[in-house]
């Protein structure tokens, strides 16, 4: 997925959770959206594709992986005991 498909997920989110490395990025889209650019430029790698994984759940957009935030904001994984 490149920038225009990128754009169209963001549209369809009010909420969007960026991992890059130890750090994660939250964007409340419905309180204020930045620019395309500034969208593009989280959600894309060096290689002008989506980052993976991507992953949706209603509202909410997560790129890149953070085991925290799939925890909390997707509970795609089990917790461990």
């Amino acid at each position: 997925m490149g920038r225009s498909e990128a754009l169209a997920l963001a549209g369809q989110a009010d909420e969007l959770y960026v991992a890059k490395g130890a750090s994660v990025l939250h964007v409340d889209l419905a309180r204020s959206r930045p620019s395309d650019d500034e969208i593009v430029d989280l959600m894309l790698g060096p290689t002008g594709n989506l980052r993976a994984p991507t992953v949706r759940r209603g509202r909410t957009l997560i790129v890149g992986f953070d085991e925290q935030s799939y925890k909390s904001v997707a509970g795609l994984i089990a917790s461990r005991r």
